[in-house]
């Protein structure tokens, strides 16, 4: 069975055969600096690092930073110094820190350990990009999310591995006049109005085996929806766990065009949901109750009623045993959104985030049930192997 698994498993082109331009998401290797979920805390704080005049040893302590062998902190200074004040707000921007808990990043090579812009630079602008992984450390493959924003390299894999991210477009005038990884599949959209300056990331290989097989050229959101859906079966996650642990998952292409849009359009269903779109939230699944100062003080989930206690009197309703335990990637999500706010009081605005949260995973393994009741048909008949 495992070498016939593996010999269809193989005939899947892989994720970085579709996506040619993909890296690692960026370190700071300095979080608690350069990343804060208060854009003016964040602006300030850089701000009064810049305007220091404080010695190299009490920079350090005054602003918690540790010493890193490679990293001087006086050169990180000194390079701030070209920058007004006034410019500084600039150099923040939104960065998907853990799966659902966006937060903002003073964005500057001088405090940013690795910023690995050959790639974020492309996050930087519109765009959809594709989170996942090479290696899978255990248990089952969930490691796939998806951002609009740059990311940080351990996005969906706790401290087990580095995630990677797959743009879905780039922007050539930002790539240094290096040659363009995707000319050919560039062009075969070119007849399309609508993408200004950028350019699909998608192999031409890929494109034109998908045009063959469908007689018309699916749009790159089409085939990014399509690859996210895929990577949401749990018929293919356990299907294929043993190869997914080693290595870039692969993804099958159905030769059926309606079943690729179909499975299509659960895709962007789960996209927009862990976009946290608006429109999917009129109704939410879960309430805040009880009275207090809304700190969380301590977790206790309670299964009969639903419920996860902040404290002793405040806790959120609505939320089971399955929602509690979902995972993407190293991260239990309910859980551990909470978990980072320990200590803290939260806001109206992060009550309702949190509702929102339980709401996009409650309709996620959902739309999992449907994503499964079809996937079968698709690995029936398959777009030839890539070559």
């Amino acid at each position: 069975r495992d070498e016939r698994l593996l010999e269809a498993y193989e005939k899947y082109p892989k994720i970085t055969e579709v996506f040619p331009l993909y890296g690692v998401g960026m370190t700071t290797a300095r979080d608690q600096f350069v990343i804060n979920k208060d854009k003016n805390t964040l602006i300030n704080r850089i701000r009064l690092f810049k305007n220091s005049k404080l010695s190299d040893d009490d920079l350090h302590k005054n602003f918690k930073i540790n010493k890193k062998k490679g990293w001087s902190i006086r050169k990180a200074w000194s390079m701030l110094q070209s920058i007004p004040d006034s410019d500084l707000n600039k150099y923040i921007l939104p960065v998907l820190y853990r799966p659902f808990d966006s937060k903002w990043i003073f964005y500057h090579d001088s405090v940013v350990w690795r910023t690995v812009k050959r790639v974020m630079q492309h996050m930087m602008q519109e765009n959809l990009g594709l989170v996942s992984v090479r290696q899978v450390a255990e248990g089952i493959f969930n490691h796939a999310f998806v951002t609009d924003s740059i990311i940080e390299s351990r996005v969906t894999l706790s401290n087990k591995g580095i995630a990677f991210i797959f743009p879905l477009y780039f922007y050539p005038e930002k790539l240094n006049n290096k040659k363009s990884p995707s000319v050919t599949s560039m062009m075969l959209f070119e007849s399309r109005a609508g993408y200004k300056a950028r350019k699909p990331n998608l192999s031409p290989e890929i494109v034109k085996q998908l045009k063959n097989a469908y007689k018309k050229i699916p749009t790159p959101e089409q085939i990014f929806f399509y690859i996210y859906a895929i990577l949401y079966s749990n018929i293919y996650r356990i299907e294929y766990a043993e190869f997914l642990k080693i290595d870039f998952p692969r993804i099958p292409f159905t030769n059926d065009y309606k079943l690729f849009i179909e499975m299509g359009k659960y895709g962007k269903k789960l996209i927009d949901l862990h976009l946290l779109k608006p429109k999917d939230f009129d109704q939410v699944a879960a309430k805040f109750y009880g009275k207090g100062n809304e700190k969380v003080v301590k977790l206790k989930y309670d299964e009969k009623e639903k419920r996860v206690y902040i404290n002793s009197n405040q806790y959120f309703e609505g939320i089971t045993k399955v929602i509690w335990e979902y995972q993407i990637g190293g991260y239990q999500v309910c859980h551990k959104w909470l978990k980072d706010r320990k200590g803290r009081r939260l806001s109206l605005s992060d009550i309702k985030h949190y509702c929102k949260i339980i709401t996009a995973i409650q309709q996620t393994i959902e739309i999992q049930k449907q994503i499964d009741k079809i996937y079968m048909k698709v690995e029936k008949n398959v777009v030839a192997k890539i070559k």
